[in-house]
């Protein structure tokens, strides 16, 4: 596809995943993600054919404009969409796939100071949440769900959602966490398991199996005091 394609695309994009877009003039002159992936895309252009300075001058404008950093060598595929998008930081060896929704404070980013490849590979239809970091020379897969403020720290299947720190995959019987249409992103970041939650909940759930316990106990045994406030 071509560089005037990809940024038509680009554009379409947005009318589909963002309800608050009401028309063309409003996305070319007031969406900052639409700004950031448009200087990116002339930024890369360039980068690929062996300039250095002058992408980068490009990217620190684009920084300064728009609040997302995105290194000139990232290879970032169609359909791109980034909600928001201040804090945003994409690294150079980062390679996003079509359809991929980033929203803001996310880091696509390295873990130390070797050379190739040292950031992520995102798949096809891709949705990393609010605050989520995803660190080093990573594969995450199709389909993929990241919850707002997991580390992701492991390479991630096909069809699964993270969420925690560090980001664990959690899956319902092989299946994605909401049932939506084969061909769909499912942007709904807000559904997603909590297994520190169910964690605290089940703790809380053997207490109060234990305090009955107790209780019974209490009943056997003759004298004033209650086993549960013995020193």
């Amino acid at each position: 596809m071509g560089l005037f394609r990809r940024i038509k695309r680009d554009v379409q994009v947005i009318f589909e995943r963002d309800p608050a877009a009401k028309n063309i003039l409003e996305v070319i002159f007031c969406y900052p993600g639409f700004h950031a992936i448009l200087l990116h895309r002339f930024a890369h252009w360039f980068y690929q054919r062996g300039f250095v300075f002058l992408p980068r001058l490009i990217s620190q404008l684009n920084r300064f404009m728009t609040g997302i950093e995105i290194h000139p060598g990232a290879k970032i595929g169609e359909g791109l969409f980034i909600d928001h998008g201040m804090g945003v930081v994409i690294g150079e060896t980062t390679e996003i796939g079509d359809n991929v929704t980033i929203y803001q404070g996310v880091t696509l980013g390295g873990t130390g100071k070797e050379k190739g490849k040292r950031h992520p590979t995102l798949g096809n239809n891709v949705v990393v949440s609010a605050g989520a970091k995803v660190l080093g020379s990573l594969k995450i897969g199709d389909n993929v769900k990241i919850g707002a403020g997991s580390v992701v720290l492991r390479d991630v299947p096909d069809n699964c959602t993270v969420v925690g720190v560090p980001g664990k995959v959690v899956k319902r019987n092989g299946r994605r966490v909401q049932d939506v249409a084969a061909d769909a992103i499912d942007l709904r970041h807000n559904l997603l398991p909590d297994p520190v939650g169910d964690m605290i909940v089940a703790l809380q759930e053997r207490i109060i199996q234990l305090e009955k316990q107790l209780e019974q106990l209490e009943e056997k045994i003759d004298g004033p005091e209650s086993i549960q406030h013995i020193v």
